[in-house]
């Protein structure tokens, strides 16, 4: 399985972007969902997160500007990322988790950079 994340960039505060998030490979059955970052200097914490059912959950600091949806026909994950700030600057990354059988396996993708400039 592979992951491939786009629609990193660089934007002006107050801006928007919209990252992308696209499985391929052997999948039978996405379960979660998820994109997390990493700024300098600090932990990889979760940002947004979606179960096959199309439940969401943010973190606090992204409430009402992010929106996280999938798209499961596509095997596609994104997140919809509006009125940016400086403090959203880090690399971003997917995560999903595919059950086979008894068994649930976790892949991360590479990670898309995002800059937000004051």
């Amino acid at each position: 399985v592979q992951l491939q994340a786009s629609g990193g960039g660089l934007v002006q505060s107050g801006g928007s972007l919209r990252l992308s998030c696209a499985a391929s490979g052997s999948i039978s059955s996405i379960n979660n969902m998820g994109w997390y970052r990493q700024a300098p200097g600090k932990q990889r914490e979760l940002v947004a997160a979606i179960t096959s059912g199309g439940s969401t959950n943010y973190a606090d600091s992204v409430k009402g500007r992010f929106t996280i949806s999938r798209d499961n026909a596509k095997n596609t994950l994104y997140l919809q990322m509006n009125s940016l700030k400086p403090e959203d600057t880090a690399n971003y990354y997917c995560n999903i988790s595919i059950v086979s059988g008894q068994y649930e396996f976790a892949y991360w993708g590479q990670g898309t950079q995002v800059t937000v400039s004051s």
